[in-house]
């Protein structure tokens, strides 16, 4: 299983090639590819490179799915006994973003690739036949 940990938004994100996440907003729009080259850490079967405080050479490509508003959070401040409140609500403005790949010394790792590498999985159990009585 190959990921990456990148930095993005002031937060570190854990990302896998074929998933998708939602993370700060972007300036890219829809369908457009962006490359982030903020890598802490890849991981690739086993082997892990970490970076101090950047893995060089590394590289995470994707494409924004929907820049959108996220669900509202509610503020309430309340002073007791002086009758004082207030109620504030703030939607954070996130992209969605499709992971592609991840680029580790110009080797990339995709989607693809590690379900190529994944062992393969039992077919499933027939199911049984009713008989009509």
């Amino acid at each position: 299983m190959t990921y990456a940990i990148i930095e993005t938004g002031g937060k570190q994100i854990r990302v896998e090639p074929g998933r998708f996440y939602d993370i700060e907003l972007l300036t890219a729009q829809a369908d457009e590819k962006v490359t982030i080259d903020s890598v802490l850490l890849v991981q690739n079967d086993g082997e892990v490179t970490i970076g101090q405080p950047r893995v060089s050479g590394a590289t995470v490509e994707g494409t924004v799915l929907r820049n959108f508003r996220d669900r509202k959070v509610l503020v309430y401040k309340m002073k007791p006994k002086k009758k004082t409140r207030k109620k504030r609500g703030h939607r954070q403005e996130v992209t969605r973003l499709f992971i592609d790949s991840i680029t580790l010394n110009g080797t990339v790792f995709t989607a693809q690739a590690v379900a190529d590498e994944s062992p393969a999985v039992d077919a499933p159990a027939q199911e049984a036949e009713t008989v009509a009585e």
